[in-house]
């Protein structure tokens, strides 16, 4: 159980590093579409390392509910934040105590986290997920039908919720084998999830939704997951510690809406050109 959270920080930390990487390349090139962005060297070093973060959140996925481990990877705007501050950024008490609110939050999600349910699902459900992903990719091309101001929070909630179906499509596969991968089809919902969700958050992140649109990201990849889990997956706390499951899933998620501002951390340090850009403009 404890090494499926450990695997979990791990996808946390994978993917707090790939942000700032692809913030990073979004930041460089304002005028380039969400396509040309993530052809950039740093992009695709961060989905590189999104590729590490998703093969190690698979593997918690096989022994911890979905709302321990898609609360976990919240933490990844805590990885962020504490990179930041590495990197010249001073961290304020309010970001501190957030920091300190995710790690005590994940404690508490460590300590009551059941087993995982049956993963065993129908195709029904697998089709849902396809036509979920169908949805997000209709209301991604359908954006400009919402005001310019909105464009931001909206594609980081696509986005958070295209990373939600990543979760739950991992979460029902039955075998990593590639012969069965193949003939899988939330192994394709998956990949087609993770793929759309990339390009949202590319739009996202050019669009200047700093804080809004990496809080409903967070939002969306944490929120529409764990309810899928509880109740469609079996998902469930330890006999005994659904309360204590509750508040720690409340204060992770929380503590990383107040570290939502460091969503798009290309922005967040001072430096030299060629280096991360500085963000003191529109903080």
């Amino acid at each position: 159980m404890w090494w499926g959270l450990a695997a979990a920080l791990a996808a946390a930390v994978a993917y707090g590093l790939a942000s700032i990487l692809q913030a990073s390349a979004a930041d460089s090139s304002p005028e380039a579409s969400a396509a040309n962005v993530v052809l950039k060297p740093r992009f695709v070093l961060g989905m590189s390392l999104d590729a590490v973060g998703f093969a190690v959140q698979v593997a918690a996925l096989q022994v911890l509910p979905l709302f321990v481990v898609q609360s976990a990877l919240a933490a990844s705007l805590a990885v962020t934040a504490v990179a930041a501050r590495v990197l010249g950024v001073r961290l304020g008490r309010r970001e501190w105590l957030a920091v300190g609110g995710v790690c005590v939050g994940l404690g508490l999600l460590g300590i009551s986290a059941g087993s995982e349910g049956s993963p065993t699902v129908g195709n029904g459900f697998r089709l849902a997920l396809g036509i979920a992903v169908v949805v997000l990719a209709l209301a991604r091309v359908s954006i400009r039908l919402v005001p310019a101001r909105l464009h931001g929070p909206v594609l980081g909630l696509i986005a958070g919720l295209g990373f939600g179906v990543v979760a739950v499509s991992a979460r029902i596969i039955p075998s990593l084998a590639p012969t069965h991968l193949i003939t899988e089809p939330a192994a394709y919902t998956a990949v087609a999830g993770g793929a759309l969700a990339m390009l949202c958050y590319a739009a996202a992140l050019q669009r200047g939704g700093v804080t809004t649109a990496t809080a409903m990201l967070v939002v969306g990849e944490t929120v529409f997951p764990a309810l899928v889990g509880l109740l469609l997956l079996g998902d469930h706390a330890r006999h005994g510690f659904a309360a204590v499951a509750g508040c720690g899933f409340v204060l992770a998620v929380a503590a990383a809406l107040l570290l939502a501002r460091f969503g798009e951390p290309g922005q967040v340090v001072s430096a030299p050109e060629g280096s991360l850009p500085s963000r003191e403009s529109s903080a």
